[in-house]
Order: C-alpha cells, then structure tokens, then sequence
C-alpha cells in the first residue's frame, strides 16, 4: 500500500512540475514580446534573459546550504510561493502600468522568478529522495525531471503565442502565474514524503559549501569541474539560438521556432535515454559525461559545415541531445552518489558549474564570433572542435571509471 502511494505522489508531483514549466516558458514568451514590441530595443531581451539566469550564479550556494539546513521541503514550499508572486507582479504589470513603468515591472517579475527558481530547484533536487523507496529508484526519477522540463520547453512558447495572437498578454501572464499553485497545491495537500529519511546539517563550518566540496569526494569534484568545462566550450547555443536560427534556416519569423523545437525535440530525446538506462550511466561518469560532450562537439564540427537545412536541423538535434544529457547527467550523478546531507549543496554546485560555465560560453562564442573571419561558423568549427577533443579525452582517461554503490535514497 505505502509503495501504490508513492508512486502514485511520485507521479503527480511530476505532472504538476511539468505543467508549471510549460506555464512558464509560456510566460517568458509573453513577456519578450511585450518587452520587444514596447521599447523596440533588443538590448530588453537580454538583460531579461540575464536577469532569469544570472542571480543562479549568486545564490545556488546560499540556497543549497539553506535546503541542508532546514530541510528540503521547506525550502521548496517557500519558494514556490515566491515564484507566484514573482509571476502575479508580471501579470499586474499589464493592466496597471504601461510604458518604461511597465517594463520595469516585467524585469522586476523576471528576477524574482530568477531568484526563486534557483532555491526551487535546488531544494526539489534534495526532496525527489524522499519520495522513492528504493535507492535505485533516484537516479531514473530525477532524469524524468529533465524530460518533463524539456517537454515543458516545447510545448510552452507555442501556448504563450496562441494566448498572446487570441487574447492578448493578461491571459498569457496569468496562465504563468496560475501553473505555480499546481505545485503548491500538490506539496500541501498531496505528498507524504519520508521526512525521517532526511538528513540535514548543523550549523557552523559543518554546513557551508567549501565543507560540500570537500566532502564529496575526488570523482564528484572532477564531476563538477568536467562538467563546468564542458559547458565552457559547448553550452553557448541557448544565448546564439536567434543568429543560428537567422543563419541557418533564414530571417523568416518561424525560423527561431522551428531551431529551438528542433533542440528540444534532441533534448526530449536524450533525457528519455538517460531515464531508462539511469542505473547504467550513473555509475560510469566519464563514459556519460565524456561521450555527452563528444556527441555535442562533433554535431557543432557537423553544423560549421555549413550544409543543407536538412543537415543542420539534424545537427541541432544531437546538439540538444548531448547537452541536456550532460546536464541531466551531472545531476544525477552528484545527488544519486552524494551523502543525503551534502545534496542541497551538491545541487547548488552543480547549477554552478551548468549556468557559470554556459554563461561565459555564450559570452565567449558571442566575442569570437565578431572577431574570426568565418563569423559563426568557425566559432562553431573552434569551440566543437575543442569540445570533441575534451570529451575524448575524458574517454581515455575517466571511461573505467565507476563510482561505488549507490547511497541510501
């Protein structure tokens, strides 16, 4: 019976994440348009943009030490709530302001979702444990998580466009804010987690995040750092997508529709993958991780060519693929091998290595692309070609290794 139920939980926790997901993308949807068709000024996107991705960077430390300080759930019901008000301030800002008053606003509601996602997802990393039985169980749940986002990435800019084309951005906006009670819902009155199984840290030095890294162990640091190199060299396609949309399939408005399905269809694909031989791979980062950033580098090599359309949608296909493999993966690996008391930071670490590598890597790709003579394509040719060459050598030198049995759920 206790296990019916727990699947059960499981199950609706899962949908009610995906839902929120596809509130959200649809939302963002909205609210570039507003931003874009209000001031005319492409700057607004990316500092939006910046704005959802960047306070990771900040607080991932401070909200991984506070999940394994005070619990995971706690930190999870927190901040879903914020990420309700965050949402409902973007909403309010269509009917109440207009103008720089307006795009203030929408900024002011990215950030706050910006900031409140990072605790969400770091604390929702920790608290999946207590909702399997066994601790085999971990590793195939927590990569459902990466198909369920990624679905959620598809389908959600489409529904924010319909929304937007029929009745304007309110209802968009509002549909947004109205996903974050799903989960809300779902963890108050839902969910009977094994709260006793839940490890958490005292206070002092104990629970800081130096203490996570050093007490993780050697294959989870080289986890970390691979994977925040990695990235480095290969994560810069979420801030290129419009001028690889523009170069490869032309300036016609679907373009950047059509390439980001694309990605996400590679993603859904590759996180489905994962799932089902999560046991496998988790125990074998550098054959995961090495082979993730191999298949990513070598499908940038095969897009610098510069071939058919037909070719490069191909390409963005295993792009999307071996990137959310090696995100997903990573994950994996540090929350299904870390002591139950160290995942809240390992969490946060590892949104580190993701954002912070992957930020410069847009940065970086965006600087050599102005600079080298074959603009976008030999920015492609360099950085897949520095990616295929690190994840062979990951290959060579990590593919024996095996992590030991996997820790308690």
């Amino acid at each position: 019976m206790r296990r019916r139920l727990t699947r059960h939980q499981r199950t609706t926790f899962l949908l009610a994440s995906g839902l929120s997901t596809a509130g959200s993308f649809a939302g963002l949807t909205a609210k570039g348009w507003l931003l874009m068709e209000g001031a005319g000024n492409p700057m607004l996107l990316a500092l939006n943009f910046a704005l959802l991705t960047l306070p990771t960077l900040l607080v991932s430390g401070p909200a991984g030490v506070l999940t394994d300080r005070i619990g995971s759930e706690r930190v999870l019901i927190r901040a879903q709530w914020a990420l309700f008000g965050a949402a409902v301030l973007g909403a309010l800002a269509i009917p109440l302001s207009q103008g720089a008053q307006q795009d203030l606003l929408l900024l002011l509601s990215t950030l706050g979702v910006g900031l409140a996602s990072t605790y969400e997802l770091t604390a929702r990393n920790k608290y999946v444990a207590l909702l399997v039985e066994d601790p085999e169980q971990l590793g195939p749940y927590l990569a459902s998580f990466s198909v369920i986002f990624n679905v959620g990435k598809l389908v959600g800019p489409p529904i924010g466009g319909l929304l937007l084309a029929a009745t304007g951005p309110t209802l968009a906006l509002g549909l947004d804010a109205a996903t974050y009670l799903l989960p809300i819902a779902t963890l108050i009155w839902c969910m009977a987690p094994a709260r006793e199984r839940e490890r958490r840290s005292q206070a002092g030095e104990s629970a800081s995040l130096g203490a996570a890294w050093r007490g993780c162990g050697a294959s989870l640091r080289h986890v970390l750092l691979f994977t925040g190199v990695a990235c480095l060299v290969g994560f810069f396609h979420p801030g290129l997508a419009p001028l690889l949309a523009y170069q490869l399939l032309g300036p016609s408005p679907l373009a950047l529709g059509i390439f980001t399905s694309v990605i996400a269809a590679g993603s859904i694909s590759g996180g489905v993958l994962l799932q089902r031989r999560a046991a496998a791979f988790g125990q074998r980062p550098g054959l995961l991780l090495g082979g993730c950033t191999l298949l990513t580098g070598l499908a940038q090599l095969g897009l610098a060519l510069h071939g058919p359309q037909a070719w490069g949608l191909a390409m963005a296909f295993l792009i999307g693929a071996g990137t959310a493999c090696l995100l997903a993966g990573t994950n994996l690996i540090i929350q299904v091998h870390a002591p139950q008391v160290l995942r809240g930071r390992m969490a946060g670490l590892g949104q580190i290595a993701f954002l912070g590598g992957g930020g410069l890597s847009g940065l970086a790709a965006a600087q050599l692309t102005s600079l080298l003579p074959g603009g976008l394509w030999s920015t492609l040719a360099l950085l897949g070609g520095l990616g295929a060459l690190l994840g062979c050598r990951e290959l060579l030198v990590h593919r024996q290794l095996r992590l030991g049995p996997i820790r308690s759920a």
